[in-house]
């Protein structure tokens, strides 16, 4: 019976060529498996980057317009005019965006290793939003963002 090595399985006849394919397909599959991590932060990182946007976006129009004013239709009038100015809308579709792209993350991992990042958001909304918008810096929250910056970093370990 002619044989030959591969990869640590004996190839030959009878049944051989059904363990040669399994072998490959499990390569495969431990290949896909680094791959699909790969792109699940990739959909986590497109989550937080379209979350941070829209937040920031927001932000930045409302502030524009001033404050909420008190009698009820007046309200209603004034969010309907924010959401007719095309930056505010872009925020609200930054938010369905980001949604597709956690869902694309929930099928690559577990929500308890995923949702952690999502911290990354604070942060990101922390460093923008006092570089763009001025908002203040205090020690209490350069702290406190160490401390999630922290926990992401412990939490991040089960990859």
């Amino acid at each position: 019976m002619a044989s030959r090595r591969f990869r640590n399985f004996q190839i030959g006849t009878g049944g051989s060529l059904e363990k040669e394919s399994l072998y490959l397909n499990l390569l495969n599959s431990a290949d896909n498996v680094t791959a699909a991590k790969h792109f699940g932060l990739l959909y986590i990182m497109g989550t937080i980057f379209f979350t941070v946007y829209g937040q920031l976006i927001l932000k930045w129009r409302i502030q524009l317009y001033g404050s909420l004013p008190e009698p009820f239709l007046k309200k209603i009038s004034f969010l309907f005019s924010l959401l007719l100015d095309p930056f505010v809308f872009s925020g609200f579709i930054s938010a369905i965006i980001a949604s597709f792209f956690w869902m694309a993350a929930m099928t690559k991992f577990e929500l308890s290793f995923a949702y952690p990042f999502m911290a990354l958001s604070f942060v990101l909304v922390f460093i923008f939003s006092a570089w763009l918008l001025n908002e203040a810096l205090t020690i209490h929250k350069v702290v406190g963002m160490a401390l999630i910056v922290a926990g992401i970093l412990v939490t991040s370990r089960g990859l």
